[in-house]
């Protein structure tokens, strides 16, 4: 299954393991690894001491290439940047801000960018800043979303009409024919998240795996679009998002419910009321919890015998 995504990372198939705060840590990322795709240890929940023993670990666990993905508005991000580049990660993609702040200084440290957009206009800003190259994620992705609700089937193609650099595609995919959909729409790859939270690797709280298993379609929604917009399944927490949201609240006010470390106390933690519990709607499609190296394998041959019945047409 070779193309632009599988010789820019080196992996056997063009699927990417999203880098998930709270749930993708260095087990997840390294049996993505080792099953033939590009792992992702997700930074943006942990500490820079954190994320290096998660490097460790990693690197020690699999000897498969593997990456981390760094949002850029998190603090330390200068101590980060640093430990990715000690500790010899070859690919980091980045996300939550301008990406020519830091696409130079780790190409000419010999590592490969990637950055995430949600609109036409910065992945054409992330081409111009000089990534290897874009995911494109799609509204109906789990967790920090794009503001002007662009879904993945219309986002790709248009992302593609004006794009020369490759192109991953995210946003409600977790099946072989999701993925073969998005290739067809100009994807060169996907970027698959809510499929890997449901996976005995992920880091996630067993009881937060077993809410996306149980999620149904219209169980997620998208808000908090005066702070960050965020797609949350609709727990305690969320219901009192929508009783502030009634008052005409102030972003002082979200913050102030928001407060601090919700999303760990969801989905790492498991408190299935009041944390903050992120996934995309593809969740209702999710059905178990699966080792990754099978969930790749479903996904790879479901894909190879859709892309044969699309030929017999």
């Amino acid at each position: 299954m070779a193309n632009r995504i599988t010789e820019l990372f080196n992996i056997q198939y063009p699927i990417v393991q999203a880098g998930m705060i709270w749930n993708s840590g260095w087990r997840l990322a390294s049996a993505a690894s080792n099953a033939g795709i590009l792992g992702l240890i997700g930074a943006g929940s942990m500490y820079p001491d954190v994320l290096r023993e998660h490097i460790q670990k990693c690197k020690a666990a699999t000897d498969k290439p593997f990456g981390v993905n760094v949002p850029m508005l998190y603090p330390n991000i200068e101590e980060i940047m640093d430990i990715i580049v000690e500790e010899g990660v070859k690919i980091v993609f980045t996300s939550a801000g301008n990406p020519k702040t830091w696409t130079s200084w780790l190409q000419e440290r010999g590592i490969t960018v990637v950055h995430v957009v949600s609109s036409v206009k910065f992945a054409l800003k992330a081409q111009d800043a000089g990534v290897d190259a874009v995911v494109a994620e799609g509204f109906e992705a789990g967790g920090h979303n794009g503001r002007d609700e662009t879904t993945t089937l219309t986002l790709i193609p248009m992302v593609k009409e004006q794009l020369e650099i490759p192109l991953i595609a995210a946003g409600g995919i977790a099946t072989g024919k999701a993925m073969l959909a998005c290739m067809v729409l100009g994807a060169d790859g996907v970027q698959v998240g809510s499929r890997f939270v449901a996976s005995k690797e992920s880091s996630a709280h067993q009881d937060f795996k077993q809410v996306v298993v149980d999620a149904k379609e219209g169980d997620t929604q998208l808000t908090l679009k005066e702070l960050a917009p965020v797609r949350l399944v609709k727990n305690k927490f969320f219901n009192d998002l929508q009783e502030l949201y009634k008052t005409a609240p102030t972003p002082e006010q979200l913050k102030e419910l928001l407060g601090r470390a919700r999303a760990k106390r969801g989905m790492f933690e498991g408190d299935l009321d009041d944390g903050e519990l992120e996934i995309g709607q593809i969740a209702g499609l999710i059905h178990d919890i699966k080792p990754v190296a099978e969930i790749v394998n479903d996904m790879v041959t479901e894909f190879e015998e859709a892309k044969k019945q699309v030929s017999s047409f």
